[in-house]
């Protein structure tokens, strides 16, 4: 039997408590589900699980920098039983636009299992950052890649027309070779965006 604190197992259930309980369980239904966790919630296990959906979803192109970028922030995870099918993750960065700072949710490691293609997996993921993305950042940010254009379009990333850059050790780079999307209301979609340093990819 479900416990709640203020519940007593066999005890009469108010008509409103029963309403909630019934409510939590069933979210608990048959079929993937969806979560979101912190990085420092996941266990090895669930770590080992990511970093393999992730290779399957690319061919074995995502190198281990790309996975440290995608570890530190939110991830949505959709498991089916103990297999991890779904994923992406918001990581917090400091990107400049036209001489402003933001705190920025970019998006990182967005992946479904070539297995369940076309079964929704992709928007619900998305969906789930882009939650965090409105509730704790100013505007999102990701690097799309060609495959990945008609789901973020769909969700209303726009391409960002300005100028890229990145603040590197030896001063600003310029990074114009690059391609991002934004989305959110504050999002600026054209000027010039400065990201922060990291190894590997920069956007």
């Amino acid at each position: 039997m479900y416990h709640r604190r203020g519940v007593r197992t066999g005890a009469r259930v108010p008509r409103r408590t029963r309403k909630a309980l019934t409510t939590v369980i069933n979210t608990q239904l048959p079929g993937p589900q969806l979560s979101l966790r912190h990085t420092w919630e996941l266990s090895a296990f669930c770590r080992k699980a990511i970093r393999q959906l992730l290779d399957r979803a690319f061919d074995g192109d995502f190198t281990d920098t790309d996975f440290d970028h995608a570890l530190g922030g939110v991830h949505a995870i959709i498991t089916d039983g103990d297999v991890v099918i779904g994923h992406a993750a918001v990581v917090a960065r400091s990107i400049v636009h036209d001489g402003c700072a933001y705190r920025v949710g970019y998006v990182e490691a967005v992946a479904t299992d070539p297995e369940r293609q076309r079964q929704g997996l992709g928007d619900r993921v998305m969906s789930a950052v882009e939650t965090v993305i409105d509730g704790a950042y100013d505007f999102g940010v990701l690097g799309a890649s060609e495959a990945g254009l008609r789901l973020y379009r769909a969700h209303g990333w726009t391409p960002f027309t300005g100028r890229l850059s990145a603040m590197s050790p030896a001063g600003l780079i310029d990074t114009s070779e690059d391609s991002v999307h934004v989305y959110g209301p504050a999002a600026p979609v054209s000027g010039r965006l400065i990201c922060d340093w990291r190894c590997g990819e920069l956007w």
